[in-house]
């Protein structure tokens, strides 16, 4: 397993998206990816699963401690009261009693971003969360987020595969001394339609879905959020460290994305970097 460290926060870089997963098949597939090796949980109060999620952890029988479990306060519970009672329920509907990781879901241009950076600063500090962080910010917001959270900010969390550019964005995150987390990594495994990604697979002896990931964890702030309820694609997800892409196999994925590859289409987006 790779880590990303920042801020004595230790993130497992690959993790389990858990979007439109519910109930019974929640609760197993999260149960099995921990026993089975994952070690970092994503899910969100919009998903409508918090509870499933948590009833998963537990009956993995793997140690609370050892999860990074992340969740996410929707884009018009972004008042400071709002946010807290958000972030209150979720650890309450979670059952973990807190979370390593709260992030925005979505920017909210109608509510100050100073309160909602408040609110989330705040809920750090009352133990309901370990870090924090936002999701789907364009640099410019971003830019604004840390400086009003004094670099607490530790990911952005946006769609990030290899037919999507965010080389603006990227640059944003590292020099914010923050991670970029990949939802939608290998875009519902439509990776595995790309010639040149097969190309790269077949010499490597691997899926190009298993490539796709492995690209993700050789760009050094990149963590990668694959979801899959098959037990077979959860064990071939992680099965992806013991083979390495080459420069020229590196250049030649991401040569494969433009700012035209954006799939999440939400009416109420940001405008997003231009590459």
């Amino acid at each position: 397993m790779i880590f990303r460290s920042l801020h004595d926060v230790s993130i497992p870089a690959i993790g389990l998206g858990t979007w439109d997963l519910h109930e019974e098949d929640c609760v197993r597939t999260v149960s099995f990816a921990l026993q089975n090796g994952y070690r970092h949980v994503d899910t969100a109060v919009y998903y409508g699963n918090e509870k499933d999620v948590g009833e998963g952890i537990r009956a993995s029988g793997v140690d609370r401690t050892e999860v990074f479990l992340t969740t996410k306060v929707w884009w018009d519970q972004l008042s400071a009261e709002a946010l807290l009672r958000s972030a209150e329920d979720s650890v309450k509907r979670l059952g973990t009693g807190y979370v390593d990781l709260l992030l925005v879901h979505w920017p909210n241009p109608d509510i100050s971003l100073k309160e909602t950076i408040g609110g989330l600063l705040e809920a750090k500090s009352r133990g309901l969360t370990k870090s924090i962080g936002v999701s789907n910010f364009p640099s410019v917001l971003l830019w604004e987020a840390q400086d009003l959270a004094d670099g607490h900010l530790i990911t952005n969390q946006v769609e990030y595969h290899p037919f999507l550019s965010q080389n603006t964005l990227l640059q944003t995150c590292a020099d914010l001394g923050m991670t970029l987390t990949a939802y939608c990594p290998i875009i519902k495994g439509r990776v595995a339609e790309e010639p040149v990604l097969a190309e790269i697979a077949e010499k490597h002896g691997k899926s190009p879905v298993q490539v796709t990931l492995r690209w993700h964890m050789q760009q050094d702030n990149v963590i990668a959020i694959p979801k899959s309820s098959n037990p077979d694609r959860l064990k071939a997800n992680l099965d992806i460290f013991d083979f390495e892409l080459s420069r020229d196999d590196m250049r030649r994925i991401s040569a494969l994305g433009s700012p035209a590859g954006r799939t999440i289409h939400a009416d109420f987006a940001p405008d997003w970097d231009v590459d």
